[in-house]
């Protein structure tokens, strides 16, 4: 069993030619709305993957909360998020012609989680966590999973604006940061270099997605990378989640890492060619179809860094 511990929105998603700057009001012909929230999002890409997967987070007592639930049941998410007295999550999208983002997100429910509530970690191999809940809550349940010997999955996103704490990362086995989340964390330098100071503040294997380049990561003394699979893009919402739930789920199947980075990378590439984050994110014959056809679909074990 995969449990995801983290924030559930209802996505607002407007289209525009291009992302405004600043000051800039940029007309699109509509908007619709569709399931999201990191922790949504990856219980609900690991669960299409065909993995058991059990979601736990927080939900507020009004209608936007019914899209996530029905999300959850469609997918096959054990649900066990919590209904608070606050208002739903939401996130409000705007995309770019060119597939690009940008979100704001107003927290809700999931600012109500606290360390007291923990998740129930029944049957649990691997915990998935995020950082667009409080905290005090991440670490506890990092540190209640790391107690029962679980393996500890941490998406470092939004980019932390402090420094994370050192405990917290002691408690992560794997790492998972796009370009900007891993500068934010180690500062600059080269991938190989960035990469291996992520790894000194305590998880042994640090993963970096790269939009269309792929994916790499180091773990222990291994460097690995892996292609992105071809596609045209739409809109990149939740390919990064979708990378994180199919990952983690690949790994709690026994697969390798290298095997679990390309069925992610892969994943995460096809929920570029559809709108929206939980819509978009493919089913396991979908994922498999693509694997077949994909010629870089065996990537080996890695090489020494």
């Amino acid at each position: 069993m995969i449990l995801v511990a983290g924030s559930a929105n209802l996505d607002f998603i407007t289209r525009v030619p291009h992302l405004p700057r600043p000051g800039e009001t940029v007309l699109g012909p509509a908007f619709t709305t569709a399931p999201g929230g990191k922790g949504a999002n990856q219980a609900v890409a690991c669960a299409r993957s065909g993995h058991a997967t059990r979601f736990f987070g927080a939900l507020g007592d009004d209608p936007y909360a019914a899209p996530l639930r029905a999300s959850f049941a469609h997918s096959g998410v054990q649900d066990t998020s919590l209904t608070l007295d606050a208002p739903t999550g939401a996130a409000f999208i705007t995309v770019a012609d060119s597939g690009e983002n940008v979100i704001a997100v107003a927290s809700g429910a999931n600012a109500r989680l606290t360390p007291d509530r923990e998740p129930d970690f029944t049957d649990v191999t691997h915990l998935i966590l995020q950082l667009e809940i409080p905290l005090p809550a991440v670490q506890a349940y990092a540190r209640a999973a790391r107690q029962r010997e679980l393996q500890v999955i941490l998406n470092a996103a939004p980019a932390p604006q402090a420094p994370l704490p050192a405990g917290l990362l002691a408690d992560v086995n794997v790492l998972v940061v796009n370009e900007g989340e891993l500068s934010t964390l180690v500062g600059p330098g080269d991938l190989p270099q960035q990469l291996r100071a992520a790894q000194t503040l305590g998880p042994q294997t640090v993963i970096v997605t790269l939009g269309g380049q792929g994916a790499a990561a180091v773990q222990g003394d291994h460097w690995l990378e892996v292609p992105a699979h071809p596609v045209t893009v739409r809109d990149t919402t939740g390919a990064g989640d979708t990378f994180v739930g199919v990952l983690t789920g690949a790994l709690g199947a026994g697969l390798s890492l290298p095997q679990a980075m390309q069925e992610a990378s892969v994943a995460a590439s096809l929920a570029c060619t559809r709108e929206g984050a939980q819509p978009s994110m493919p089913s396991r014959a979908e994922i498999d179809h693509a694997l077949k056809s994909d010629p870089d679909s065996d990537p080996g074990a890695g090489r020494p860094a």
